[in-house]
């Protein structure tokens, strides 16, 4: 992840608020972290360690911050940020099946979290990021299923003005004492392969030379299964058939269509 001390950062969705801690390491010039629990509810699942450390570093937080609804921003100056930082992603898991089948009656899971990534995109480069600062938006998460099912470089960002700049290793080292959580246990979880994804609305950010271009691009690779070169046609016919791709494309359909079905949730004004 790349960080320079003249930016001010807002940390989205910082569970117990150990990456945001570990940030002030960077010396940012300014820092604001917001977590999407009431602080009561953080105290019971993490405790308050990191909390009481950031308090006494004057670095504000808010609690209850929902991305998605600009009801919770409240206290949260706008368009005053250079970077928005959400790490490690995920939709917390549903309390029962009940809740799981009232919730994904009509949607599938991986489409509701592709939802709260747009969601995070549009609303930072419309609420969040100053246009005359630097105009970035960084996603950390794991290059594995189910997180990679996602398409994280090619369909979040799909009919916006917002444009994808390119990957870089997410190195834990760089963040002494960040905790990566399970969302609703006290336990922390390995940073298996994880990628910080970075978008701006400029074309030709400073730091994109130090990025990783969107790989598996062109006519013989598949971009949403990130598989290729194909050297024949028989190897892309049996890609096309294979069970792995079957499935993405069945996620890709359905994200288009939700999008499709549902521009109201995408407004950009």
């Amino acid at each position: 992840m790349i960080i320079k001390k003249q930016w001010r950062i807002l940390t989205v969705g910082d569970g117990d608020l150990s990456f945001s801690n570990a940030l002030l390491n960077h010396q940012p010039a300014a820092l604001t972290a917001t977590v999407y629990d009431s602080l009561a509810t953080m105290i019971d699942k993490y405790g308050d360690l990191f909390y009481q450390q950031l308090k006494m570093k004057n670095t504000p937080v808010l609690f209850e911050f929902d991305v998605c609804n600009a009801n919770s921003w409240t206290g949260l100056a706008k368009n005053s940020f250079d970077v928005v930082i959400f790490q490690f992603p995920l939709l917390p898991a549903f309390g029962s099946f009940s809740e799981y089948q009232n919730r994904c009656a009509n949607i599938n899971i991986n489409t509701l979290n592709r939802r709260l990534l747009r969601d995070f995109l549009i609303n930072s480069f419309n609420h969040f990021l100053d246009p005359n600062g630097q105009q970035l938006c960084f996603i950390t998460s794991k290059d594995v299923k189910p997180y990679r099912q996602w398409n994280i470089e090619n369909s979040l960002n799909l009919q916006t003005d917002i444009n994808y700049l390119g990957s870089i290793p997410f190195a834990l080292k760089m963040f002494p004492g960040y905790k990566i959580r399970n969302v609703d246990r006290d336990k922390h979880v390995k940073d298996t392969k994880g990628v910080t994804y970075v978008w701006s609305r400029q074309q030709n950010h400073a730091i994109s030379g130090r990025l990783t271009a969107a790989q598996f691009q062109g006519a013989d690779y598949c971009t949403a299964c990130r598989a290729g070169p194909f050297s024949t046609d028989v190897d892309r016919i049996e890609h096309n058939h294979s069970k792995k791709h079957l499935q993405m494309m069945a996620l890709e359909r359905l994200w288009a269509t939700d999008i499709r079905d549902n521009p109201q949730q995408f407004n950009q004004n």
